[in-house]
């Protein structure tokens, strides 16, 4: 394995801090975040005691980014998965994620070409503005409920030209969600086939 390939470490020291040996630089969750992004693979290792704490690091990224309001995953998935732990198939459980993830990993540009075909070219950035309006609304709503003077004077959200919802919306949206539907009804076949 040459220099390349191997792995960047990462070191957490005491104070919750987190150093790039490959850098020589102190990042932050979202500085790694950054570089699961980018396709960078790194190790994350305790300093002192030097245990391997990747999993619980990642898992920290994930948690910030979910509170950050880009909610991926389910609420109903999320109580399934805390119901894995302790039961007897717990050991089954990663590799069935791994597979579902590389799966979709797989079949994710095939997926977008699907939907652009469907819906056309653009149909992923109206969505996705779509989702973004909602979630600006929605921030400025919850911040009207604040405590300490965090929303009562601020306004409501300028309505920008364009911000209507169109009369197909919904109907795009439902047809999305009947093509996500069929998507994990053919991930659930594959899955049962390698069973």
């Amino acid at each position: 394995m040459t220099a390349e390939e191997e792995p960047t470490t990462i070191k957490k020291y005491a104070n919750r801090r987190l150093y790039n040996t490959g850098t020589s630089t102190y990042v932050t969750l979202e500085d790694l975040a950054e570089m699961v992004k980018a396709g960078e693979d790194f190790v994350v290792f305790d300093a002192k005691t030097g245990e391997d704490i990747t999993r619980s690091v990642l898992t920290q990224i994930i948690f910030e980014q979910e509170n950050k309001g880009q909610n991926l995953l389910p609420i109903t998935f999320l109580r399934q998965l805390i119901r894995f732990y302790g039961d007897s198939i717990q050991n089954l459980v990663p590799t069935y994620l791994d597979f579902s993830i590389d799966s979709f990993v797989r079949d994710q540009e095939k997926i977008r070409t699907q939907m652009a075909n469907a819906f056309g070219p653009g149909a992923l950035d109206v969505v996705g503005d779509q989702v973004r309006r909602n979630t600006e609304m929605f921030e400025q709503a919850m911040r009207m409920f604040l405590p300490f003077g965090g929303g009562r004077d601020q306004q409501a959200p300028a309505r920008t030209e364009g911000s209507e919802p169109e009369s197909g919306g919904k109907t795009d949206i439902e047809a999305l969600r009947r093509q996500l539907d069929d998507v994990q009804e053919r991930l659930d076949k594959l899955s049962d086939k390698k069973k």
